[in-house]
């Protein structure tokens, strides 16, 4: 099994930035597409960003375009969440997620296997 760990998170106020990190363990995943979701409360759960360990190709949410950035570190097992000019609106619970698939990477919560507890993040008006 892979266990992820996410952290990072915290309280930030509007403009500010974080920076998540996703480490893994239990097995190597540089073979497992990796994906950032997040879900604010009494929301459904949102895509954010993903990043295929293999071919290193990014996608984003429409809304996070510009602002955020996901990258991974192979040696450390690590992936990460830039988070830049932050909004009240991205406030949420944020998920790291990893599956196997054949695509370069998939911007749909069922088609991830593993998840990690998630890291509370909130931005301050």
């Amino acid at each position: 099994q892979v266990q992820l760990v996410e952290s990072g998170g915290g309280l930030v106020q509007a403009g500010g930035s974080l920076r998540l990190s996703c480490a893994a363990s239990g097995r190597t995943i540089s073979s497992y597409i990796m994906g950032w979701f997040r879900q604010a409360p009494g929301k459904e759960r949102e895509f954010v960003a993903t990043i295929s360990w293999s071919g290193g190709s990014t996608y984003y949410a429409d809304s996070v375009k510009g602002r955020f950035t996901i990258s991974r570190d192979n040696a450390k097992n690590t992936v990460y969440l830039q988070m830049n000019s932050l909004k009240p609106e991205d406030t949420a619970v944020y998920y790291c997620a990893a599956t196997l698939g054949r695509s370069s990477y998939y911007t749909q919560a069922p088609a991830y296997n593993y998840w990690g507890q998630g890291t509370q993040v909130t931005v301050s008006s």
